[in-house]
């Protein structure tokens, strides 16, 4: 059986695949989901909040599983984690393929995102999303999550991790998407990290924008079967 680890994005958590794992179950492929601490109700760690801390949290959650040379479907923030545990534990990966992962951090992009990660205002303009996100964290305070979220993202415009030093040393085959209409990361830099990985493609969706649940289900799933499980 084929085996499959999804991580989620910023804010985002495990249940959001919950349609995708039905889908790969049903055509044979063992699926791993993962939830980062502080998100979709898992604890906080102890340990503090950022990319590398998530790294290792997915170092721990492929050792406790027993998974080595594991293929992975990360979405945004997901992706961001996964390439740099590759880049420290290459032989945890098979292949990986990252959707609408940012890669072009600066200060000036980080506080672009910042500015959108206000609770307050969150729960005047969009009540509804906040409350999904008081249902996707529960019993976590998503307000706290947010908070930290931000941090982490101003703390990468400061300085990012994945380099183009960094980048040309992971040497695992690497899928890097994109949606035509995601607006969140340039689309020319984000071409230009799959240039810089060895084994590394770009692949724009059309008509895909960023938000996981507004992309076609039936896209991800061929470009999962496509590029990682030809047999499906």
């Amino acid at each position: 059986m084929s085996s499959i680890v999804l991580l989620h994005g910023a804010l985002g958590a495990a249940s959001q695949f919950a349609e995708l794992s039905q889908r790969l179950n049903a055509n044979g492929t063992q699926v791993y989901p993962l939830n980062f601490s502080g998100h979709g109700g898992a604890d906080f760690s102890n340990n503090g909040f950022g990319i590398e801390v998530f790294a290792e949290e997915l170092k721990n959650f492929l050792d406790e599983h027993a998974l080595k040379n594991i293929d992975v479907f990360a979405y945004s923030m997901g992706g961001y984690v996964a390439l740099w545990l590759a880049h420290q534990h290459p032989a945890y990966f098979k292949r990986i393929i990252t959707l609408g992962t940012k890669f072009d951090w600066s200060p000036e992009a980080a506080a672009k995102e910042v500015k959108l990660l206000n609770p307050e205002k969150l729960l005047e303009k969009i009540p509804a999303f906040a409350k999904t996100l008081q249902e996707r964290h529960e019993p976590n305070d998503w307000k706290l999550l947010m908070q930290k979220t931000a941090d982490m993202m101003l703390a990468l415009g400061e300085k990012p991790l994945l380099t183009e030093t960094v980048l040309k040393q992971i040497d695992i085959p690497v899928l890097v998407c994109q949606g035509e209409l995601d607006n969140m990361a340039d689309m020319n830099y984000t071409k230009q990290v799959a240039s810089f990985l060895p084994n590394g493609k770009f692949l724009m969706m059309k008509s895909s924008p960023h938000p996981f649940e507004k992309i076609n289900l039936k896209t991800i799933l061929e470009i999962i079967r496509s590029n990682m499980y030809k047999g499906l």
